[in-house]
């Protein structure tokens, strides 16, 4: 029985070593490399490209070429509009600096004139005041006159009462006449 299995598979082997053999000699080797297909091959080659170029050049050019024209034509667009966008606020902080510089020309010119007014209005106040005080100073002068002149008057006075006693006290008789003549002299220096 062990013969009859090994006799088995030696032909097995045999049958397929053989079949190796006899498909080697059918076929060369690649179906790619057997010369005697390349015309076909080439007539499917070209017949491949032709219809690739067709369908590239009618469908997928087009298509990729309105694409990258759309894509220009906003890309165009969008920087005209930038530049009209920077134009605009050019002017726009070219008018803002003017407004700028306009109000504060008019603030300064609004503090000046305000300055002005109270300028003027304590230049009033300090004449008024000095008005009243000269005119109060007149007074106070006036009344310190009055005073002084009562005060000398009562000097006068309290010196010839004071004279006539001293006279009277010493033992000498008092006369009017000379002791104001005496005092008022001397009173006026």
């Amino acid at each position: 029985m062990a013969t009859e299995t090994h006799e088995a598979a030696g032909e097995g082997l045999a049958d397929a070593v053989g079949v190796a053999a006899h498909s080697a000699d059918a076929a060369p080797g690649m179906p790619q490399l057997d010369f005697g297909t390349f015309p076909n091959q080439i007539f499917w080659l070209a017949v491949t490209l032709v219809v690739i170029y067709l369908v590239l050049s009618r469908v997928a050019l087009p298509r990729i070429a309105a694409i990258l024209a759309e894509r220009a034509g906003t890309i165009t667009n969008d920087l005209a509009a930038a530049e009209d966008l920077k134009a605009k606020a050019v002017e726009a902080e070219e008018a803002y600096n003017k407004a700028l510089a306009d109000a504060r020309a008019e603030a300064t010119r609004i503090a000046a004139a305000t300055r002005a007014e109270i300028q003027a209005d304590l230049d009033d106040a300090i004449a008024k005041a000095d008005a009243e005080i000269a005119e109060k100073a007149a007074e106070s002068e006036k009344a310190i006159a009055d005073i002084r002149a009562g005060a000398l008057a009562a000097v006068e006075e309290v010196a010839k009462d004071t004279a006539a006693e001293l006279v009277a006290a010493l033992g000498g008789k008092s006369d009017a006449a000379a002791i104001d003549g005496a005092v008022g002299a001397r009173v006026k220096g």
